[in-house]
């Protein structure tokens, strides 16, 4: 079974704990990240680009002049796609970028992304974050004592006090167990488990 440091918030090493192969050291496969990541990021997208046809393009549908005898080209609607103003043949429409990968893939690939931070040192885990008040210079001398600078911090449960301490640190987000995810561990370059979380993760991913 594999181990891990376990630290206070002083940054200090107080023993070690063991932690489950079956969720932080397993073969890493990069396709199942790549796979989850593009999933989503295009669940992110909005979707909300569109343009007018021409059925949509505000204007009278009056012949803008005779057909013949002018000399001009023949025209039957101000509402071309040939003027300026006129509606867009072809142009971007609303739609849903996102989809689903199966619940194994994405199972697979955050134990890939665990394992990586893991095996690259870049994991660490502490008894417990607590705060008396909010206060955005007691967060930053923790990740100071952790020696961290681009951290996502696991937390097992809401705590108004610890998200508000850290919102205003740039590259530094909390997240529950329940949120945690394959593209979030990946965009950081630390990540910081509670005990109590760690626990609540290995009980949810080895069920």
């Amino acid at each position: 079974m594999a181990r891990a440091d376990l630290f206070d918030i002083k940054g200090e090493k107080i023993g070690e704990i063991d932690i489950k192969d079956e969720v932080f050291n397993v073969e890493v496969k990069p396709h199942l990240i790549h796979e989850v990541v593009k999933m989503q990021l295009a669940n992110r997208r909005r979707g909300t680009a569109t343009a007018k046809t021409r059925k949509q393009v505000a204007g009278s549908g009056r012949k803008l002049y005779r057909q013949k005898g002018t000399g001009r080209s023949r025209q039957g609607s101000i509402k071309s796609p040939l003027h300026v103003g006129g509606g867009v043949v072809f142009g971007p429409r609303q739609r849903d970028y996102s989809y689903t990968v199966p619940k194994k893939v994405r199972r697979g690939a955050l134990k890939s992304a665990l394992t990586t931070r893991y095996t690259q040192s870049s994991m660490k885990v502490v008894d417990r974050i607590e705060l008396e008040k909010i206060s955005t210079k007691t967060f930053q001398s923790i990740m100071n004592a952790l020696q961290l600078k681009k951290p996502l911090f696991v937390v097992d449960k809401k705590d108004e006090t610890i998200e508000k301490s850290a919102r205003n640190i740039p590259y530094v987000k909390i997240l529950r167990t329940e949120g945690l995810n394959v593209y979030d561990i990946i965009r950081h370059e630390e990540l910081v488990f509670t005990l109590d979380a760690l626990r609540k993760v290995e009980e949810v991913m080895v069920s």
